[in-house]
Order: structure tokens, then C-alpha cells, then sequence
């Protein structure tokens, strides 16, 4: 909760001191979402050249020849950045210390790195007990949890691949899709942010931290929850673009575009065909159920839904069927979401200032708050920006750190 010291807001995770050993999306989204709350992100990187996501495209170059990675700068702001060689005894020293002083540690890395490295939740929790350490990866890596796929490496198309979501994504009788969006990364961090957040709600009452076990595998298998409930209860295994229990469902053609629907209940089809002017096709035997409708559309009925969409434009589509209440919205593409008047009011695109590109507009937190606090807006870091400010932090002089500088420890 938001709280009020000496009239200043607060935000929620003022005060909570983030470790991030990251990479690439999953571990970055984790903790930008920490960091956007208030939380102070330090951000372990490489001295050679850091979070691999430094070089994703797109790729900004400034007048000066200076160049941003768009794909850094959308999970990274909020956060300071500081090298450490954990390839080195002193590193590895100093990551002790800052884990010793973090409240949450958030780490993506393939699964064992860390504990190979002497850096595990076994070592660390021994300084800290209440260090919440949380792990990200493919398929898990708590051992009583660990199955065959544990030790693999994985990305976002793997995980949405085997979670089962790929298998319902695109046309009847074409390949399984993508889903257009890093879903196995973005909602597994989303995942480790909200346990994360209980985490911090239970060491209030215990006195002690845990180790977080996010696996991409079972985030994705989480959001295809549809289709593991109906096999789970009919042995039916959803297919793409055959839809068996409602009917009409789907983007739909218009004259000049695309509209999305659903008509979810026997009462919206009812709405539907007002809409349509079709009154004679409520109550019939192949209109009666959601599963009658989604057989039928496949025939007769699906050729006149379709053929009354083309009939009209997406925006008299959408006005006919809300006159109605009905739940109906455009297709829209990055520069019509970009320009949406209606995000403009909720504040959902904010300015983040860059050192090489100027400003940012990127995608804000999502969640609005009574307390009417603004989003925090500071850069993603330059690499190894905070190494000296950091270290001065846990208690090093300035001739302590230019003696690890002369080791390449940091």
C-alpha cells in the first residue's frame, strides 16, 4: 500500500533492494516490474559487453553516431548498472556482498549457473535468510520438482510451442502459429513478479525468505488452461481455427479491415442477429447452443455472418453490435494502438529520457491506482553506469574499487 512520510507518496516497493543477474526478456520484465513500483534494481552484468539484449535490434544511432537498443531500452529502465566478472574469485566476493544486503535476487540464467558458481540459494540463504531468490528458466529447477526436460535450454517460441499454445494458433489445416508476442517471457516474468510479491507479504509474518521455482514451460501451459480443461473433461484436444463450444468467434473481414468478436451466450446471438436484421435465424436447430452454431458455421450460417461483415465497415460493424452491447473491437496494428485517444487517457505510454536516443515512449505499467502517483521514468542504464556508486554503497573506497578495476573484477 502507498503511504505518506512527512507528505511525500511512496511507492509500494520503496525500500526493497532488487538483485537482477538477467538477461535478454523473462528475468528483465520480472524486474522492471519490480522497479516501476519503487524497487531499487541493481543489475549484474558483464564486463564484455552485458545483457546480450544491449545488441537486439531495433538499433537507434543518434546524430553523434551513438547507438540504443530498442530491445534493451523496453525492460530496462528504472534499474542501475554495475559489472562483475563472476568469472572471477573477487566477483564472485562482490556479488556475495550485494546478495548479502538484497531483499529479492531475480535471476535467468540456464539453471545451475549460479549454484556452479559457489553463488546458489544453498550459499546465499546461509548470509541471508530472508533473501527471496527467485529463478526463472525453461522447465524449472527446484530438484523435487525437476523432470526430464530440466536441464534444457529454452526460448519464448519453445515454451509456447510445447505449453500448447501454438497447437490452437493459427488457420484450420495450416501450421501452428506464434503468437506474435514473447509470451513464454514476458508472462513468466510477470509470474515471478507476483510471487515475488507475495514472497515479500510472507516474510512479513515469518521473518524469512524462499526460493521462487518459474518455469516458461508451465507459464505457458498455464495460459493454454482452455485446452487442458477440455481435455481434461471431454478427451476433445482443441485444434486451430475449429472452434467447438462458440460460435461466432473470431476476427471477422469488414470492408476496409477487421473486426473481433465473440458471441459467448444464446442471449448475445440473439443481440447478434438484431444486428443483422436477422430474426429468423434465433431459435432454430442450428442456431440454438454455442456448439450448434460452431458446427453450422462451417456452412450455411457462417457464409451469412461473413457476408454481412463484408457488407459494412469496421466502425458501422462496431457501432451496430455495441448499440447492442455487445463486447466487438477493431483490428488494430502498432501505429493505430500508438495513436489511440483512449490510451491517451489512460496514461499507458510514457517518456522515458535516453542518453542516445533523447526520449522513449514505451509501454507503461498497466495497473492504475487511486494514489495518483507518476511512473517512474529513469533511463535504462548505460553499461556498468552504477559500478562505483553501488560498490561505495556495500563499503568500498575509491581505492578499493580501482584495485578491482586493475583485476578486471569489475
Amino acid at each position: 500500500m502507498t503511504t505518506t512520510q512527512a507528505g511525500t507518496l511512496t511507492r509500494p516497493l520503496t525500500g526493497i533492494k532488487v538483485l537482477a543477474f538477467e538477461l535478454q526478456v523473462a528475468g528483465p520484465y520480472c524486474s522492471m516490474m519490480l522497479a516501476d513500483q519503487g524497487a531499487d534494481v541493481i543489475k549484474v552484468e558483464r564486463p564484455d559487453g552485458g545483457d546480450t539484449a544491449r545488441g537486439g535490434a531495433p538499433i537507434v544511432t543518434n546524430d553523434a553516431g551513438d547507438k540504443q537498443s530498442g530491445y534493451f531500452v523496453r525492460f530496462n529502465r528504472n534499474k542501475r548498472s554495475v559489472t562483475l566478472d563472476l568469472k572471477t574469485e573477487e566477483g564472485r566476493e562482490l556479488f556475495r556482498r550485494l546478495a548479502s544486503e538484497a531483499d529479492v535476487l531475480v535471476e535467468n540464467y540456464r539453471p545451475g549457473l549460479l549454484q556452479d558458481m559457489g553463488l546458489g540459494y544453498d550459499v546465499l540463504s546461509k548470509d541471508s535468510p530472508r533473501l527471496i531468490y527467485t529463478a526463472i528458466s525453461g522447465f524449472g529447477s527446484l530438484p523435487q520438482y525437476q523432470g526430464k526436460y530440466s536441464k534444457r535450454p529454452a526460448y519464448d517460441i519453445v515454451a509456447q510451442a510445447m505449453g500448447g499454445l501454438m497447437n490452437t494458433c493459427g488457420e484450420a489445416g495450416g501450421p501452428p502459429t506464434w503468437l506474435g508476442v514473447a509470451l513464454g517471457d514476458v508472462v513468466s516474468g510477470m509470474n515471478a513478479a507476483h510471487a515475488i510479491a507475495v514472497a515479500l507479504f510472507q516474510r512479513e509474518r515469518t521473518g524469512l525468505g524462499s526460493y521462487i521455482d518459474i518455469s516458461m514451460y508451465d507459464s505457458m501451459v498455464a495460459l493454454a488452461e482452455r485446452s487442458m480443461t477440455a481435455y481434461s473433461l471431454t478427451g476433445h484436444v482443441l485444434q486451430r481455427g475449429v472452434e467447438p463450444y462458440m460460435a461466432p468467434w473470431g476476427p471477422f473481414e469488414t470492408s476496409d479491415g477487421w473486426v473481433a468478436l465473440v458471441v459467448a451466450t444464446d442471449r448475445d446471438w440473439a443481440k447478434f442477429c438484431d444486428a443483422m436484421e436477422r430474426p429468423d435465424l434465433v431459435g432454430t436447430e442450428a442456431t440454438t447452443t454455442g456448439p450448434a452454431r460452431a458446427v453450422n458455421m462451417s456452412k450455411e450460417l457462417g457464409a451469412i455472418v461473413r457476408q454481412w461483415f463484408k457488407k459494412h465497415t469496421t466502425e458501422q460493424v462496431s457501432d451496430l453490435l455495441l448499440s447492442r452491447g455487445l463486447p466487438v473491437g477493431p483490428v488494430q496494428d502498432a501505429q493505430q494502438v500508438f495513436e489511440c485517444d483512449h490510451l491517451q487517457s489512460r496514461e499507458l505510454f510514457i517518456d522515458v529520457p535516453d542518453p542516445v536516443i533523447g526520449t522513449a515512449r514505451l509501454v507503461g505499467p498497466v495497473a492504475k491506482t487511486s494514489a495518483g502517483l507518476p511512473p517512474r521514468t529513469e533511463a535504462a542504464p548505460r553499461l556498468g553506469e552504477h559500478t562505483d556508486e553501488v560498490l561505495a554503497e556495500i563499503g568500498l573506497t575509491p581505492e578499493q574499487i580501482a584495485g578491482l578495476r586493475s583485476l578486471n573484477a569489475v
